[in-house]
């Protein structure tokens, strides 16, 4: 059901709590992508972070969040926030090995 054919907060809480559930998927899929990357670092001889990485994925979704009409700077800082976290876990990763 779109948010526009929600009659009741009830059908509005419900249409949240999915599109919650389903953006928590989607971060625990990406988090298998930061652990796949800290596996083929270290025989690439890179590090957990590449700052021209980082501003490229940063430039795509503000570009995304302009795209679907949200404001850019808040997608920024939560996205550097999900990137910051991504970095610490790989660098937790490559430590250990």
């Amino acid at each position: 059901m779109k948010a526009a054919d929600c009659a009741t907060m009830a059908e509005v809480r419900a249409g949240i709590d999915r599109v919650d559930a389903e953006l928590v998927r989607l971060l625990a899929e990406r988090v298998t992508y930061i652990d796949r990357a800290s596996q083929l670092k270290p025989a690439l001889g890179l590090p957990a972070r590449i700052d021209d990485r980082v501003e490229d994925v940063v430039a795509k979704v503000r570009a995304r969040a302009v795209a679907e009409g949200l404001d850019p700077d808040l997608i920024e800082r939560l996205w550097r926030q999900i990137i910051d976290w991504s970095i610490a876990r790989e660098e937790r990763a490559l430590g250990a090995r």
